[in-house]
């Protein structure tokens, strides 16, 4: 009953936004953060926390331990794109949807045909030089020495994401608010809502068809006209 009641949503608005956390990209074999088998929990034998080697201070300060890190655990390039993602690329190419907010770093939306993708948390596809500025590919950052380092400035490389310690990018921010705002229909997947600054976006939903497809429950489940407790990408390819 919640299937045809999610299609006839979807079938009536022309002006849906998707807000996507870890758990879009799991069913794609990236694992999440904190899940039983995610990144937090499945590497208790490193020196410093998963939290720690992520955060804009290790970077600076263990630059190679950061990248180590960094290329082993947080880059799947041969990951492709799931049922939520090339449902989500149908129903924009469709004109439903308006907008994808990821808070993913692996650029499957893209990939799976999304154009109005605002990346939270940036992108390992996005990489720059901290002294000059100059753009590297992600290609350039793996066949590097551990290391990554300008081929014009010799500066540091990083890679264009948020790191802990680190801010969003305030236009994202403010574009991704403005297209929840302005929405009839906002659909939530695969995220427990529980990481601010993302999570307090559903504060900024004005409708009343929220709806939320995560495998666990989660502290909006109460404000949803519908709640899925399954796979993301099922759940859309019924639906799509």
């Amino acid at each position: 009953m919640s299937i045809e009641k999610l299609k006839s949503i979807i079938k009536e608005s022309n002006n849906i936004v998707f807000l996507g956390g870890a758990g879009v990209s799991t069913e794609s074999n990236i694992p999440d953060f904190r899940s039983s088998t995610g990144l937090y929990r499945t590497n208790n034998n490193l020196e410093y926390p998963p939290e720690t080697m992520l955060s804009h201070n290790f970077f600076i300060s263990h630059t190679e331990d950061f990248y180590d890190f960094y290329k082993d655990k947080m880059i799947y390039k041969d990951a492709k794109p799931n049922d939520a993602h090339i449902a989500l690329a149908q129903l924009e190419k469709a004109g439903k949807l308006k907008a994808v907010i990821t808070q993913n770093i692996d650029g499957l939306h893209q990939m799976a045909g999304s154009k109005n993708v605002f990346e939270l948390h940036g992108s390992i596809y996005r990489n720059y030089c901290t002294k000059c500025h100059k753009f590297f590919d992600l290609n350039y950052v793996l066949e590097s020495d551990v290391v990554p380092r300008c081929d014009e400035c010799n500066g540091i490389i990083k890679p264009d994401v948020v790191l802990y310690d680190e801010g969003l990018d305030m236009n994202v921010l403010k574009r991704s608010i403005e297209y929840i705002q302005n929405a009839d229909v906002l659909i939530i997947g695969g995220s427990s809502l529980t990481v601010y600054p993302a999570a307090g976006l559903v504060e900024y939903y004005n409708g009343n068809k929220l709806i939320l497809i995560n495998k666990t429950q989660t502290q909006y489940d109460y404000r949803a006209a519908l709640t899925f407790n399954k796979s993301i990408g099922k759940i859309l390819k019924q639906v799509v």
